[in-house]
Order: C-alpha cells, then sequence, then structure tokens
C-alpha cells in the first residue's frame, strides 16, 4: 500500500477524507446502493401506517442499521423511530441541507449485499389466519 502525498493529506486535512461514491451517498441517506435490505420513498414514510415489510426485514436483520430522511416531520418518522427501538435497531436521522433526495428511510448493512429490487412498490397484504374456524352455530349443532 503506497502512503499518501503531502498534497494528498493536506487536501483530506481541508476538506475531511476522501469518500466513495458521494453521489450515492447522498440519495441513499449516506450509505451505499450495494449494502441496502430495503428503501421507502418520502410519500410511503408519510402514510399513516408503517410497511410490513420494513418490520420484516428488521426482524430478519438485527444488525442493520435504519437511515430515516431528518428533511421530513418527525410525526412521519416516529413511527419507525418506535419501531426501531421495539426491535433494538440503531437508527440515524439524516439531514442534508445541500441534497434533497426522495429517499425517505433505507434499512441497511455495513456491508455490500447487492439485493437486486430494494424499493417497496406496495404494502404487503396482512396474513390472516386461513384455517376455516367453525362458527359457534356449526359447533353447536356438529355442522361442517
Amino acid at each position: 500500500m503506497r502512503k499518501p502525498s503531502v498534497d494528498e493529506v493536506l487536501q483530506q486535512g481541508i476538506y475531511g477524507p476522501l469518500e466513495t461514491k458521494p453521489e450515492e451517498r447522498r440519495k441513499f441517506l449516506g450509505t451505499l446502493r450495494e449494502r441496502i435490505i430495503i428503501a421507502l420513498k418520502k410519500g410511503q414514510v408519510g402514510e399513516a401506517e408503517i410497511y410490513p415489510q420494513v418490520e420484516q426485514e428488521i426482524k430478519k436483520n438485527p444488525k442493520a442499521h435504519l437511515f430515516l430522511n431528518g428533511t421530513m416531520n418527525y410525526g412521519q418518522l416516529s413511527k419507525y423511530v418506535k419501531l426501531a427501538a421495539k426491535y433494538k435497531m440503531e437508527h440515524t436521522i439524516v439531514t442534508n441541507k445541500d441534497h434533497d433526495t426522495e429517499i425517505g428511510l433505507v434499512l441497511a448493512l455495513d456491508h455490500a449485499i447487492d439485493k437486486e429490487e430494494i424499493f417497496i412498490t406496495k404494502k404487503a397484504p396482512i396474513q390472516f389466519d386461513t384455517k376455516k374456524k367453525k362458527s359457534l352455530f356449526a359447533k353447536l349443532f356438529n355442522r361442517k
């Protein structure tokens, strides 16, 4: 590994460390696309109910990190902050006043996973017990 030049050291001292893919990091709330498990746009995060897919992925990936867009109203983010707290998951509210992104929520790992489809297009339906239950009437009269 080569040593950085004096100029490179000075540049990093003035402007901070070099960052890989800065445009991608701004878009995805500070992380890289290749690390993302799931992402929601601002409008989706602003909906009244949480997306069940987000909760499922939080349960499946306890080592993941939840990033939320700090330019959004906290009232819209709070349900996801509470969800992260419920599963003891670290979360960060990212505010970048210099760059606005349409991304509202990102659940990401600290390493690449290269998941092909990260965006949720619609909420998963709530799963109900599919076994038919006998009605009280059927139980009383032994009917199926």
